[in-house]
């Protein structure tokens, strides 16, 4: 765990449901901020259903609104908003993440939190933000990484795109982004000056991030999916499945890296043929040492080529499943996984404050 909670003192309110809003605040109270959930009174926070429910919900609700305090509030009633206005004359932040103009509809907009409290920072997360032609517009994560370019660069060899499980739109671009914001206005506030309304766009934050494609781009040879440096088009940064169909990751970018792997594969041959060395990304020869890494990978297990891996620095590593990485001591040293005790759930397991702050 940290070993001091710099936000201790900041009082958040989330009213954010699903996922990029609720991370973001877990985030903010891993980091010592005293979050209140607030949630209406009849379904509340739709991720209390999604997927199985043990108990009274689901394991998702519960792994992304650890360490919260939960209240119910109705927001169309009257005395709701006037409860929510109370809140808000001591919180320090506001997160939400309903469609661009609700809030101003439910009579607790921007205009009037700041009237109540100068010093509130107020995160709004939406798909296409706050302003602009798509401001109305449903969408989930993988319409945000659609029309951010990024989706079409994680492609299968046939082209399709391949959906990552990991959601790069509502965890990168919502919930990251969102954190960003939020702890940009509070030093903000912190330095004396006013609360800010904080405008987060999942799109284009992913958009800002889709870094390497637009550095081909405007170079002016942007490669086809599976085809770049980072995306497949080396024998040195790729993917190989081992002789127990489970895979090794070779991240040997530098050349030094990559002669160091060759060594291990005893394949010493290999070595001079590598991007910095001329080798085309993308090209046929590249393919063709990927072909023949396939078949070296393919004659042994996973675990035979990790402990080969071991002792050696050249960024070869095993891709683990989720029960590996629970167990892995890589995780288990540095305490990030941990056990909670939910009061209606029982024992969940979770990962751990990704963040360590020293004193």
């Amino acid at each position: 765990m940290p070993t001091s909670v710099p936000l201790a003192g900041i009082r958040v309110l989330d009213l954010t449901r699903l996922l990029p809003g609720p991370v973001a605040t877990l985030r903010l109270a891993e980091m010592g901020a005293d979050v209140l959930k607030i949630e209406d009174p009849e379904g509340g926070d739709y991720a209390r259903t999604l997927g199985p429910v043990r108990h009274e919900m689901s394991q998702f609700f519960v792994a992304v609104n650890r360490g919260k305090r939960l209240l119910r509030l109705d927001l169309k009633d009257a005395a709701g908003r006037a409860a929510l206005l109370d809140l808000v004359d001591n919180a320090d932040v506001l997160v939400e993440s309903f469609r661009p103009g609700v809030m101003d509809r439910l009579g607790v907009g921007w205009e009037v939190l700041k009237a109540r409290n100068p010093r509130l920072v107020m995160c709004a997360i939406s798909g296409y933000g706050a302003t602009g032609p798509f401001a109305q517009r449903a969408g989930h994560d993988i319409n945000y990484i659609g029309y951010a370019g990024m989706l079409a660069q994680n492609a299968a060899s046939d082209g399709r795109p391949v959906l990552p499980n990991l959601q790069v739109g509502d965890l990168l671009g919502g919930a990251q982004a969102a954190l960003q914001g939020i702890l940009a206005a509070l030093v903000a506030v912190h330095r004396g000056g006013a609360g800010s309304f904080v405008d987060v766009s999942m799109t284009d934050a992913v958009f800002a991030h889709n870094i390497m494609p637009l550095v081909a781009h405007n170079n002016g040879n942007a490669p086809p999916p599976g085809r770049d440096l980072l995306t497949g088009g080396v024998p040195c940064y790729n993917v190989y499945r081992t002789r127990d169909g489970r895979y090794m990751a070779v991240g040997a970018l530098e050349l030094k890296f990559w002669q160091a792997c060759c060594a291990v594969l005893a394949r010493p041959e290999l070595a001079a043929r590598h991007w910095q060395l001329g080798q085309a990304v993308g090209g046929a020869d590249a393919l063709a040492v990927q072909a023949e890494l396939d078949a070296v990978f393919a004659q042994r297990t996973q675990a035979e080529w990790t402990a080969l891996f071991d002792r050696v620095d050249c960024c070869v590593t095993p891709v683990l499943e989720t029960a590996q990485a629970l167990a892995h001591p890589l995780f288990r040293a540095r305490e990030m996984v941990v056990t909670d005790d939910h009061p209606t759930e029982g024992p969940c397991v979770a990962a751990g404050a990704p963040l360590r702050f020293g004193p």
